[in-house]
């Protein structure tokens, strides 16, 4: 007898892709969330706090990023270097990153070292020193950092773009923080903010791969046993959305650099999977009607795509290209017709068809990784979002209709609504 052939059309995943969520609240708030993942032998596991960027005062901005930092610089238990072989010499690997709403710190073991892995994590997040002479010498990398975006065009233009599209709201803040706040941050400070975020408030600790959840719940409620039940930082509110506009920075250069950016709905809102579906189509690879229209029709760039952010209270989705100087204006004015012909008229039936396999193929692809897989569980949590299995989300996908397309497509992608940054020589 010849093996049953599955439905090329169905949206059923593998139950060794598809793997087991499960969610556990420990008594003093933390969410733990796994997902068991039987085909592999490696875990990744993390924990995020509610501590980002958006949540700091004008005086206080970049010391979310300083605190993650810190924590590397010793703990009750290890010192720097210590922290840095304990995963790295078992083969795995420790990072950490600060953004708007969140801070997160993840590795990435095999999976008999996943025990290891998450003490390392709680000694970090829970019992880091945060020492003066050791901000002293920290400050300085920071500052490199912050050297570093400025040295680099295409970095440089999103910040100087967030700045004008928020409005002064702190998603528009650098997460790096500037010289002055970062010259003026003390040890005391950051203690203090380790003890108001980290030592207290619902963190979210999660796992992806080859583990078990009830051993994994029961190590974490061990390891944070000290975190006292708190509430999430709130995200100061949103200024009015206003028309679009266009704004101009000079600096030295062989290449002019335009940023375009609309607000769209929080993550929460349905909305989202119709903007994933355009920005996909309109830039989101070599198949996309700006990358066909500007590069390979007009060759006014060698970069140009789109992007999306999704936040707590808002979003964003908007537009990069890097083009020479005395073309800036051909290529915005090519850009800005792309978003009149998409406003218009949406997606075509057969455009919507191909980014919806093209959008489902990425994230399938991409959950062959235990960290994609760990990023997905926590926000979960982070979001309060129900937790879709693979099968429901790509249906939600499937299930966008082209009105939907061309209701949100006229919304948020009109000429007039766009917000432009242009940095390059000559620009103001």
């Amino acid at each position: 007898m010849s093996p049953r052939r599955r439905n090329a059309s169905s949206l059923a995943v593998p139950e060794a892709i598809q793997g087991e969520i499960r969610e556990t609240i420990l008594p003093n708030g933390i969410r733990v969330l796994t997902e068991a993942i039987p085909g592999v032998r490696s875990a990744s596991v993390g924990v995020w706090i509610r501590q980002g960027a958006a949540h700091e005062t004008a005086e206080l901005a970049g010391s979310s990023h300083m605190l993650e930092h810190m924590v590397f610089k010793g703990t009750e238990k290890r010192t720097a270097r210590e922290i840095a072989l304990s995963l790295e010499r078992l083969g795995g690997s420790l990072d950490a990153f600060t953004s708007r709403e969140h801070t997160s710190f993840q590795a990435r073991v095999l999976s008999e070292h996943l025990p290891v892995a998450l003490e390392v994590l709680s000694d970090l997040v829970l019992d880091p020193l945060i020492r003066e002479e050791d901000l002293t010498l920290e400050r300085e990398v920071v500052l490199e950092e912050i050297s570093t975006v400025e040295d680099t065009p295409d970095d440089l233009v999103f910040e100087l773009h967030g700045e004008s599209f928020w409005k002064g709201h702190p998603y528009g803040r650098s997460i790096l923080g500037t010289r002055d706040t970062v010259g003026g941050m003390g040890a005391a400070t950051l203690r203090t903010l380790h003890d108001e975020r980290y030592r207290e408030g619902p963190l979210v600790v999660a796992a992806a791969g080859f583990l078990d959840h009830q051993r994994f719940v029961d190590a974490t409620e061990a390891l944070f046993a000290g975190v006292a039940e708190g509430e999430s930082p709130n995200v100061p509110p949103l200024p009015a959305d206003g028309d679009g506009r266009a704004e101009s920075v000079s600096r030295a250069g062989t290449q002019a650099h335009l940023v375009f950016g609309v607000r769209t709905p929080p993550r929460s809102d349905p909305a989202r999977f119709p903007l994933v579906l355009i920005s996909a189509a309109f830039g989101g690879g070599m198949g996309s009607r700006l990358f066909q229209r500007i590069r390979e029709e007009l060759g006014l760039a060698y970069t140009v795509y789109s992007f999306q952010s999704f936040y707590s209270r808002a979003g964003m989705a908007g537009v990069y290209l890097g083009t020479r100087p005395d073309w800036q204006e051909r290529a915005s004015e090519a850009v800005l017709g792309e978003y009149e012909k998409l406003a218009r008229d949406g997606l075509e039936p057969t455009e919507l068809r191909e980014v919806k396999d093209q959008v489902k193929g990425q994230l399938m692809l991409s959950l062959e990784s235990t960290g994609s897989r760990l990023y997905r569980l926590a926000g979960f949590a982070l979001y309060d979002e129900p937790g879709l299995t693979l099968d429901e989300l790509l249906a939600t996908i499937e299930a966008v209709t082209s009105d939907e397309i061309a209701e949100v497509a006229g919304r948020y992608f009109r000429p007039e609504r766009q917000v432009v940054l242009h940095m390059g020589p000559g620009a103001a």
